[in-house]
């Protein structure tokens, strides 16, 4: 869909010597997609040094003036403000959805959640922002046994023994923690905790494992890690 080209991107990644077929395939975006900013900018004469200070959104308008432009029935939210706001701890779609419509005059209409949302990440898109959907820094640890494990070998025996891997991920910054164990056992999988907060430099309100036995919950939750329903904060 080319009004979610990042049109500014393509003109800037042509401006530094890239070929269309190169930033097709560094951005992963079709080609005819490439070519159509390109032709557009080529056709209106605009250059990298005429959009450089530009937004993203601006920099669409002025390569496709007046594509994608209607009029619109709904009440429009303030994206930038919605994306500013979704970096705060708590703050969800559905929240700010509800403030849109309670904002909203009684004389005009509002946009359902769906299209609320939709709209949300079409922004995203345009502007080049990153969309803030599902996780908020330093609010939960996503852990659990990788899939894939891995052999150990004794240099003396010439034995092999498996390793299985404990992976935890900061989901906001992905920013990751490995541990090798011979095992998967509640002390393995503890330990492996303890290693990995200590490699964080700290904790996190909530632990998000794929599946945990209920013998380590029981562990967890004494040590007030775990909710009134016994999920693990």
């Amino acid at each position: 869909m080319v009004r979610k080209i990042k049109a500014k991107l393509v003109l800037q990644l042509r401006n530094q010597g890239l070929s269309g077929r190169s930033i097709a395939s560094a951005q992963g975006i079709a080609r005819n997609s490439v070519q159509a900013v390109l032709d557009a900018a080529d056709r209106l004469g605009v250059v990298w040094d005429d959009v450089a200070e530009l937004s993203e959104a601006e920099v669409y308008a002025a390569v496709f003036p007046g594509r994608g432009v209607h009029e619109s029935v709904f009440a429009q939210p303030d994206w930038p403000r919605v994306h500013t706001e979704l970096a705060r701890v708590g703050v969800t779609l559905k929240l700010l959805h509800q403030e849109y419509v309670d904002a909203a005059s009684m004389a005009q209409a509002t946009m359902s959640y769906d299209r609320f949302c939709r709209l949300y990440g079409e922004h995203a898109a345009v502007s080049g922002a990153t969309s803030r959907v599902g996780h908020k820094a330093g609010r939960s640890i996503e852990v659990d046994w990788s899939g894939p494990t891995m052999q150990l070998l004794d240099p003396t025996t010439g034995e092999l023994s498996r390793v299985y891997l404990f992976v935890a991920c900061l989901p906001f910054s992905r920013y990751a923690f490995v541990e090798a164990s011979l095992d998967m056992k509640q002390e393995s999988w503890l330990r492996a905790h303890t290693a990995m907060f200590a490699f964080f430099g700290g904790s996190v309100p909530r632990l998000v494992p794929d599946y945990v036995p209920r013998n380590i919950i029981r562990v967890l939750c004494p040590a007030g890690l775990c909710g009134p329903s016994g999920q693990i904060r």
